[in-house]
């Protein structure tokens, strides 16, 4: 079949996976959940959209970084967008003193509220949290592959398809897509969650933890707190119906 295929009504499929958080064994679930809900849809083409944060406070974050890019490599049809972990993961990688802009002044990568402890001790790096931060770094240059570097640093921060705008955080309101900054799209929260205009597009993000998946009628949040030891969600979405992926098959979200 040539071009995306579309289910009745002219609308395409599309999946999506929250936030991961290092949990390889949570979104290795997920993905055989979809590979069960393709196969009852015969559907092989629509992509799986990761909504970022693939790193911190999960124990296997190389793990999970292994495998979606192994997932890329044989052609699966995956695409992964940025999260604000994994740009700090990045920021501190290129530079040890490195803060990002909209982290709060008495936070850091290292900190253990965070979680870039533990992903830096996926790659064997340990104690982090303990140790000088140069020391840290350099060791953490020696045992990062590169390639993962570089993944991270190509990671797009929105992906528009058909009736839906997938981002990590969500956007800054009444801001056209083109000019939302990266900031906004990896960290916003208030003045996106509160806000309940229609954006234009239905927004599926991350980045807040809910305790379910949760339809405002505006945007979807996905994200079910797997950062803190809590679920990892996948759902499927076709034109505006939207139903959680389960072992027991399908269940509806609605507004």
């Amino acid at each position: 079949m040539i071009g995306p295929r579309r289910i009745p009504g002219g609308f395409m499929r599309t999946y999506a996976i929250g936030d991961v958080h290092g949990h390889l064994d949570k979104l290795q679930a997920l993905h055989t959940l979809i590979a069960a809900d393709r196969a009852t849809t015969g559907d092989e083409e629509a992509p799986v959209i990761h909504i970022g944060d693939l790193v911190d406070r999960g124990p296997d974050s190389r793990g999970v970084i292994d495998f979606l890019m192994a997932g890329t490599a044989r052609g699966e049809n995956w695409l992964v967008l940025k999260g604000n972990h994994d740009r700090m993961f990045s920021g501190f990688m290129a530079d040890a003193d490195y803060h990002d802009p909209r982290l709060r002044r008495d936070l850091w990568w290292l900190h253990d509220r965070l979680g870039g402890v533990e992903t830096l001790a996926s790659y064997g790096v340990m104690n982090a949290g303990e140790r000088l931060l140069h020391d840290v770094q350099a060791e953490a240059r020696a045992k990062v592959p590169a390639s993962h570097l570089a993944y991270l640093a190509a990671l797009p921060t929105h992906h528009l398809r058909d009736t839906c705008l997938f981002v990590h955080a969500g956007v800054r309101p009444g801001v056209d897509l083109h000019d939302q900054t990266e900031d906004d799209l990896l960290w916003i929260r208030d003045a996106f969650l509160d806000d309940s205009r229609d954006h234009g597009a239905l927004v599926v993000h991350g980045h807040t933890p809910v305790d379910h998946v949760t339809h405002h009628g505006n945007r979807l949040n996905i994200d079910t707190g797997a950062g803190y030891g809590k679920g990892m969600s996948a759902v499927v979405i076709e034109g505006t119906d939207v139903f959680r992926l389960t072992p027991k098959g399908r269940v509806g979200v609605t507004p």
